[in-house]
Order: structure tokens, then C-alpha cells, then sequence
């Protein structure tokens, strides 16, 4: 038992940075699916090239121009 406990306890910062590093692939996919909608609802007519997924996760909030997002209401 004493085994057990001390081998969770060394792969339990394995455990959270893998939840974690998951946890910012959610959202970043959440912004990503976001902005798509968004474009599309609010600025169809403004060209956009959206950019990667890798970019939303690397920056974690939304790559839609400013000129897109003025017609989003809050």
C-alpha cells in the first residue's frame, strides 16, 4: 500500500500537466469553432483567413479582426 501511494504521488504532476495542456486544447478549439461562427455571422463579407489551430493554442483567445468583432454584441 505504501508503494501504491508513493507512485500516485510521483505521477500525480504528470497527471495535472496532462489535464492541464487538455484543458487549454478545449478552449483554444472552443475559440477556434468560435470565430469561425462568428465570421460568418457577424463579417461574411470581410475576407479572412483564419489562422491555424496551433496559433489559438499557443495564444488562447480569439484571432477574428477587430473590424469583426465591432458588429459581435457582448
Amino acid at each position: 500500500m505504501i508503494n501504491t501511494l508513493l507512485l500516485m504521488s510521483l505521477l500525480n504532476p504528470a497527471v495535472e500537466a496532462k489535464s492541464e495542456k487538455l484543458k487549454n486544447d478545449m478552449k483554444a478549439l472552443e475559440l477556434f469553432l468560435q470565430d469561425q461562427e462568428d465570421h460568418d455571422k457577424y463579417c461574411p463579407k470581410f475576407k479572412w483567413k483564419q489562422p491555424p489551430l496551433k496559433v489559438y493554442k499557443k495564444k488562447l483567445k480569439s484571432q477574428l479582426p477587430e473590424k469583426c468583432k465591432k458588429g459581435k454584441k457582448k
